[in-house]
């Protein structure tokens, strides 16, 4: 089994869905008492969202591609950086190591094409659908992504910050998310992408009924799938 090198802390909320799904998805696949050999890492969010808000994406890169070595240094076999929006600066952090990292816009792509989805929409952080970073990964690969109206983003990202990061689940703003699915199902959208790591803790696929790809799910298990992957 390869060590996983998991950088997290962006928010601890769904850093520790990471864990719970990654350990959960190598007990499915080896049984008994097996868990993941994992390296975890955790920065302090609130001084990235700061770099992140003013727009000092260097910075931010510098500081996660030091948490990187420091993964690297510890034994980690690959990585993997526990949230959408900060792999804008995945290829500043690919250059700081030599372990390769797994990028989750590729794992989620991976899904969507052996589900034949060509047209997603993409709810996220204002940075992950308003920015190309993303986007152009997944159309990279043949899918067209469609993200909310300006409003519609301004308040998805509202929640993800003084909500979901917080760990608050408001009902009120699950339904303002369904909505917002609905339209993007209505201009033909053939799923959604959760593109925040936190948006999971709040909607499942259970409250709606358009196909929604929860990228910490489908992260996890790619996880699972590269740490067993020399077995």
């Amino acid at each position: 089994m390869q060590t996983i090198g998991l950088l997290g802390g962006m928010s601890w909320e769904s850093t520790q869905s990471y864990y719970a799904a990654i350990n959960q998805g190598i007990k499915q696949q080896l049984g008994g008492l097996h868990s993941a050999r994992l390296v975890l890492y955790s920065v302090d969010f609130a001084e990235l969202e700061a770099l992140q808000q003013r727009g000092d994406w260097a910075a931010a890169a510098q500081i996660l591609s030091q948490a990187a070595q420091s993964l690297q240094a510890a034994g980690a076999d690959f990585l993997v950086i526990a949230t959408n929006t900060m792999h804008k600066v995945a290829p500043e952090i690919q250059q700081q190591i030599t372990i390769p990292l797994l990028h989750i816009a590729d794992a989620t792509a991976r899904v969507l094409k052996q589900q034949n989805i060509n047209r997603v929409g993409l709810l996220g952080t204002a940075f992950t659908m308003e920015q190309a970073f993303y986007r152009e990964r997944l159309e990279a690969q043949g899918i067209e992504v469609l993200v909310p109206d300006a409003a519609e983003r301004a308040e998805v990202h509202r929640i993800i910050y003084e909500e979901l990061c917080l760990g608050n689940l408001v009902e009120a703003s699950r339904s303002a998310y369904l909505q917002i699915i609905a339209a993007l199902a209505e201009r033909g959208a053939q799923g959604v992408i959760l593109g925040c790591t936190e948006i999971g803790l709040l909607v499942q696929q259970a409250d709606s009924h358009v196909p929604l790809y929860d990228t910490t799910a489908i992260h996890a298990a790619a996880t699972v799938t590269q740490a067993l992957a020399s077995q």
